[in-house]
């Protein structure tokens, strides 16, 4: 049954699912007044702005390369700078992330990093329990009233005294929230995440010696982040917050963000800290992009690394350009996990970890992120080695020059059969995952989120559209992936007993994101409508 509000504004305000106890003190009247507040004033620009994406794409897709923008280069010559960061923001050489449940919250606060990204996106599943009970879980970590117990085992959990510092990621724009309509209509998810967060901890991180601090995903122009600061104006103004207390991080994420990085910055200024390398949504976001073009066909995942001339372009680019403006140049993400049983495997993903981060280091970045707790060390080992300071952004890399035409060369390589299964049963066991509600998934000693699936198959869409041809001289069309498809499915539901409905429906989510001749731009949202329709 439907738990209905009127906003002072006179919208409805529902919420669709059964709203416990629990639940209704996240959802409380004055909170739902302020989402709906930036709902209204917000939601007409969130969809002027998901339409000129669909425009700009259009015009790539008819020819129009991406490139520095004419019409801003002003912001990019002149000199400015980004306002002051806080104490708290200035020395972040380790971050890591996890979903917003109870034990990953707890453990990562106590791991050693210096700060924790809790992730509404990428890593999170957006069940409505867990986005309830995500925003439940922070609300007691701010007050550090957190604990848990594990169910079987009896182990308890609880805050240590010294914890890392807390930054939220609220999902993308393209995202909907279905289970609250405000004047009939799904609310923004981005909206929901940052409104429900910032109006129950804002003020009490503020007393707390900190402040409401996030990382913004998925951006592809700097009209977007002047929509992000637009909203921090407005939910500050709200609560009587001084303007500047929210500082924001950028995922440049997308091909399009990397020439507007100066703009990003500028449009955010008052709230800016800084710039991350994420750099698997980066390369999902070259191939739906740019995909069409035959000339731009992607090798083997494992092939596109950071020392590709595109990724290590794109990398030093960020760092000269957040140096320029005095803010932070965050490195990508190690998402190797621990290998218990195998040490002669467990040396060399360590070291994989190790080299990776040395050259952020050595490059300039100001700090890293990794996804398990057992690589802080060996991330901290590098940055303490070469980042003496409490950051790099003296070291302003004037040295480096990135052209367009390096932002926008193709990586080198091979696409083979391995390369091929390895997207089809990664992305298979990843959506399955998913859908059953965990957004985190240790698969093959990595630690993996919706971007891996995103990349597996929008590199099998663009092998299948342009019929390219494997290492072996086998031409990959429609019949030779559904053929392969069939084979993964079988050999995963070979090693299962009872249920294989989420394997079903992950197999049907990934052809349908395979096969289509244009590319389906997020596989996340017949994701979700899969969950909506299963009531989850």
């Amino acid at each position: 049954m439907a738990t209905v509000m009127k906003s002072r504004s006179g919208l409805d305000v529902r919420i669709l699912p059964d709203c416990p106890k629990a639940h209704r003190e996240i959802l409380s009247d004055d909170a739902l007044e302020f989402v709906a507040m930036l709902h209204q004033r917000f939601a007409p620009e969130v969809e002027r702005r998901l339409a000129a994406r669909a425009k700009r794409l259009a015009e790539i897709r008819a020819g129009k390369l991406p490139d520095f923008l004419p019409e801003t280069r002003s912001v990019r010559e002149s000199d400015w700078t980004v306002a002051p960061l806080p104490k708290d923001l200035l020395d972040r050489r380790v971050e890591i992330t996890g979903p917003v449940t109870r034990k990953m919250i707890i453990n990562a606060l106590n791991c050693g990093a210096d700060m924790f990204m809790a992730d509404f996106e990428d890593a999170n599943a957006p069940h409505w329990a867990n986005v309830i009970e995500g925003q439940i879980n922070l609300r007691d970590a701010v007050r550090r009233r957190i604990d848990f117990t594990e169910p079987g085992t009896g182990k308890a959990y609880k805050l240590a005294a010294k914890t890392a510092v807390l930054l939220v990621r609220p999902r993308g724009w393209h995202l909907p929230e279905k289970h609250i309509l405000i004047g009939g209509k799904p609310a923004s998810a981005p909206l929901v995440d940052f409104g429900l967060f910032f109006f129950h901890n804002a003020r009490e991180l503020i007393a707390r010696g900190t402040g409401p601090y996030f990382y913004l995903p998925k951006m592809e122009s700097h009209l977007e982040a002047r929509l992000w600061n637009d909203v921090f104006c407005a939910a500050q103004d709200a609560l009587g917050v001084e303007r500047g207390t929210v500082k924001a991080t950028v995922l440049i994420e997308h091909i399009l963000a990397a020439f507007e990085m100066d703009e990003i910055l500028y449009e955010l200024r008052e709230h800016s800290a800084g710039l991350n390398c994420g750099r698997w949504d980066y390369i999902f976001s070259i191939i739906k992009t740019l995909g069409n073009d035959p000339a731009r066909i992607m090798p083997d995942r494992g092939l596109v690394t950071m020392t590709t001339r595109p990724l290590r372009s794109y990398s030093l680019l960020l760092i000269r350009t957040c140096h320029r403006r005095d803010v932070h140049a965050m490195g990508g993400m190690a998402a190797q996990i621990p290998i218990r049983d195998d040490a002669d495997a467990n040396r060399a993903a360590l070291e994989k970890v190790r080299a990776d981060k040395e050259r952020e280091a050595k490059d300039g970045h100001d700090g890293t992120w990794v996804a398990h707790p057992g690589l802080v060390a060996i991330a901290k080992e590098q940055f303490d080695l070469h980042m003496t300071a409490p950051n790099q952004i003296a070291n302003k890399r004037q040295d480096v020059a990135v052209t367009r035409e390096d932002l926008l060369a193709v990586p080198e390589g091979a696409i083979t059969e391995a390369g091929m299964r390895q997207n089809l049963n990664v992305g298979l066991l990843y959506i399955e995952a998913w859908l059953g509600g965990n957004g985190c998934v240790p698969l093959y000693n990595l630690m993996e989120d919706a971007a891996t699936a995103e990349i597996s198959r929008t590199q099998l869409w663009q092998w299948v559209r342009h019929k390219a041809k494997r290492a072996d001289g086998i031409i990959i069309d429609r019949a030779l992936v559904e053929r392969m498809l069939d084979e993964e499915v079988a050999k995963i539901r070979a090693g299962r007993k009872g249920d294989t409905k989420l394997l079903d429906e992950a197999a049907r989510l990934l052809r349908d994101g395979v096969l289509p001749a244009e590319c389906p731009q997020f596989l996340t949202l017949p994701a979700y409508d899969s969950v909506i329709a299963a009531g989850g």
